[in-house]
């Protein structure tokens, strides 16, 4: 694989917090702590060399959240962006959801390359004309202007949530979508911005009976009765909106029982499923908890058909890990186009790819150190002990500051933005050659 782009400079407000595609591939957005949303767009190819791919270019820029403060509780709501859903393009015009703790924002990105000239009753500063001076009718006609990129708010959904909203997922019918905070699970309408519905409510009488929170939500792909949400007790529930207008009851329930021998003061934590994302045929689940990732088949509960290490040279590490908090550090997972390959990412600015059909899997690394434009990047590896080669990187000496949470892949090619804390990484298969 090969870097095509590095961006954004090293400010606390840039550090990336959420990465998306569009549907086609060829918009991506970011979102920030600082509450801004950046979108970059895909070149066209160019005509005097048509096989080589388009880069990402800065297509706009605009600040989503500002900070705000609920007086009623004393609390400060940052503004940092959590996460970022596109809406299927209906028009010419994009739009996407964006959302910080408590509020969820729909947003319209248009385009303009022509202006109106030859107004009757204006002048060409835009003020009114004295009507007495009017002689003549013209007929006002568009003239080409340079390339201007709008984003506007078109509906900002409030007051749906007493806790930090951890996921937003847009449903298959174009119509509604739901948000998921710690305990409860809404569902809104695209166009109603005064109420939602709760679907999954899991908030006991005695808040001292609490025993899980749901960490991450999605909508199946193509049923739009269909949504999955994790829990920290790492258990997946499937919900069928069918069956009753609360979910509270699944109609699934994945979870792999624990290996006794596995015990550790470091269980729980570790099973907290972190990410839940349906494969593009929807047939398959994958999970991301602290060591590993998993794949599930709908059909079957009992337990994942794939389990991938991701960093389980980290198992011994976890008591360090746990007082430097890194333990709750939430990683999110991907699936490429097809469904065949998986990622996610690891500490030292690493990542992970694991190919379900060779079973090969690869260790690489985003970072300007050892990636420059076009380079090809070079596998990694991880000692725990005993003989290194030249290029092994002794667990003892991983960078547990630099760590990849967010990752995306676009939806039809070989190309994926990696997050790195406060730079973008865009890599993209060679021509012509296997993902590894």
């Amino acid at each position: 694989m090969k870097q095509e782009d590095c961006l954004r400079p090293e400010v606390g407000a840039d550090i990336i917090s959420t990465v998306e595609f569009n549907h086609t591939g060829e918009l991506l957005a970011t979102g920030d702590k600082g509450g801004r949303v950046v979108i970059f767009q895909r070149e066209p190819e160019s005509k005097t060399a048509p096989h080589s791919q388009g880069e990402y270019d800065v297509y706009s820029t605009f600040q989503s959240h500002e900070p705000e403060f609920d007086y009623l509780k004393s609390l400060e709501i940052e503004e940092k962006i959590n996460k970022i859903k596109w809406l299927p393009q209906q028009n010419a015009a994009h739009s996407l959801l964006s959302t910080n703790d408590k509020t969820i924002k729909l947003w319209k990105i248009t385009e303009r390359d022509k202006r109106p000239e030859g107004y009757n009753l204006k002048d060409e500063e835009g003020k009114l004309k004295d009507l007495s001076t009017v002689t003549s009718l013209q007929v006002p006609v568009l003239k080409p202007m340079d390339l201007m990129v709008e984003v506007s708010p078109r509906r900002i959904f409030a007051n749906g949530h007493t806790y930090h909203i951890n996921s937003i997922s847009v449903n298959s019918d174009c119509e509604t979508y739901m948000s998921a905070d710690d305990l409860r699970i809404n569902l809104w309408h695209l166009a109603i911005t005064d109420r939602s519905f709760n679907i999954v409510d899991i908030k006991p009488a005695n808040m001292e009976d609490l025993t899980e929170v749901i960490t991450a939500s999605e909508f199946h792909p193509h049923h739009c009765n269909l949504f999955v949400y994790s829990s920290s007790k790492g258990s997946l529930r499937l919900c069928d909106m069918r069956a009753a207008a609360l979910c509270d009851k699944h109609s699934k329930l994945f979870e792999e029982p624990e290996d006794p021998s596995n015990r550790s003061f470091f269980s729980e934590i570790i099973s907290s499923v972190s990410d839940v994302k349906f494969s593009h045929s929807g047939r398959y689940m994958l999970t991301r908890d602290y060591l590993t990732v998993k794949v599930w088949d709908l059909n079957m509960e009992a337990r994942p058909i794939e389990t991938y290490q991701v960093h389980d040279y980290l198992r011994s590490k976890l008591c360090s890990l746990y007082e430097n908090d890194c333990i709750f550090d939430k990683f999110e997972c991907a699936w490429n186009g097809s469904d065949s390959v998986i990622m996610t990412g690891a500490y030292n600015n690493f990542f992970r790819m694991f190919d379900r059909n060779t079973k090969r899997d690869v260790t690489l690394e985003a970072s300007r150190e050892s990636s420059k434009p076009r380079a090809v990047l070079k596998p990694r590896r991880v000692c725990v002990g005993g003989k290194r080669r030249r290029d092994d990187i002794s667990v003892d000496s991983l960078d547990f500051t630099k760590k990849i949470l967010h990752t995306a892949w676009h939806p039809a090619e070989n190309i994926i933005a990696i997050a790195a804390t406060n730079n973008l990484y865009i890599f993209q298969d060679k021509a012509n050659s296997d993902m590894h």
